[in-house]
């Protein structure tokens, strides 16, 4: 498939009842700078540029569940995150205030929740 012109991937956004709180999170997390902060909106951009972070102000947010459970907000997107040591990384990830998801579908994978309840995975590279 050709693209008529060229399509640049520039931010994920993470919707959140408190944008500035899960910004600080994950500026936490991945040691990111917040590049903009206002009040519905923030934005974490990383030092050697790539995909960044946002985090929008929803008003009706809801928590989502994960696992999946019928009748209840899913999850709509999670990130990935890849670590060298999961151990490490697992024990970071609680002190910036994630918690552990009760279900671990894979052994060298661990899922963590922020603290919005987003799903997001450490996972082993090489």
């Amino acid at each position: 498939m050709t693209v008529p012109t060229r399509l640049t991937l520039t931010t994920v956004n993470l919707d959140t009842p408190d944008p500035a709180a899960l910004a600080r999170f994950y500026a936490r997390l991945l040691g990111w700078d917040i590049a903009v902060e206002e009040a519905d909106d923030v934005i974490l951009r990383a030092a050697d540029g790539g995909v960044g972070l946002s985090f929008q102000r929803e008003r009706a947010y809801v928590r989502p569940s994960w696992p999946a459970q019928p009748g209840r907000q899913q999850m709509m997107m999670h990130l990935e995150i890849g670590v060298r040591d999961l151990p490490a990384a697992l024990e970071h990830a609680l002190a910036c205030g994630a918690t552990l998801a009760a279900f671990q579908p894979q052994e060298d994978v661990r899922v963590c929740l922020d603290p919005d309840g987003h799903p997001f995975c450490l996972w082993l590279v090489e």
